[in-house]
């Protein structure tokens, strides 16, 4: 699959390792093109562009920079109509303690109405960049990857995505779920910083048959 990652910081260079090790086809952007450059260095397959050329053919674009920032960063690409965009974004304070939006819309919907040509997935939104780093084993367990889209192709490639580089695809239903998912990563990074049980951690589901 050929990917376009827009941010160089946690989480861009986590999703850049695990791509690239997967044996996927990788861009990479961000506002310090020498620290792209530096981590496109570091693993095969992965070329560091300026914004304005790193969207090329990829059919896959991962925005890995605070909320505040995607619109404007997924933009600077150019024309993204028919390319699945999947939005890591969550709405957090400045402590990171809590969450700017919610209840009536949510940071992946923001992006979507900005960008209505884009095909807009959540996902990853609440996976820390340590977890993403190290990788998706927890013992006998995989840490699981919520995505939510009005658009089942687009899922159907991003599930594909997920499950490239190891974690486990869960589907989360439609775009305004993600309304669901930012507080759930909002209560993640409140148990891995607040609680202090560690950033090797990720919220699961389980059912009892």
């Amino acid at each position: 699959m050929n990917i376009t990652v827009i941010g160089a910081g946690n989480m861009g260079s986590g999703f850049v390792r695990q791509l690239s090790a997967a044996g996927h086809t990788v861009r990479v952007t961000a506002q310090n093109l020498d620290k792209a450059r530096t981590l496109a260095a570091a693993h095969p397959g992965v070329e560091a562009l300026p914004a304005a050329q790193a969207l090329g053919d990829s059919q896959v674009v991962i925005v890995a920079t605070p909320f505040g920032e995607a619109v404007k960063a997924l933009k600077s690409l150019g024309a993204l109509e028919g390319r699945v965009v999947i939005d890591i974004t969550n709405p957090l304070t400045a402590d990171y303690m809590d969450l700017t939006l919610g209840f009536d819309t949510s940071a992946a919907e923001q992006i979507a109405a900005a960008l209505p040509g884009a095909r807009l997935v959540k996902a990853f939104n609440t996976i820390l960049a340590q977890v993403l780093a190290q990788g998706p084993v927890f013992g006998a367990n995989r840490a699981p990857v919520f995505y939510a889209s009005d658009d089942e192709a687009a899922k159907a490639q991003v599930r594909e995505l997920i499950a490239s580089i190891g974690f486990t695809p869960v589907d989360a239903g439609g775009l305004k779920n993600a309304r669901y998912l930012e507080p759930v990563a909002g209560l993640n990074i409140y148990f891995a910083y607040g609680a202090g049980h560690g950033t090797q951690i990720a919220p699961n589901w389980i059912r009892r048959d």
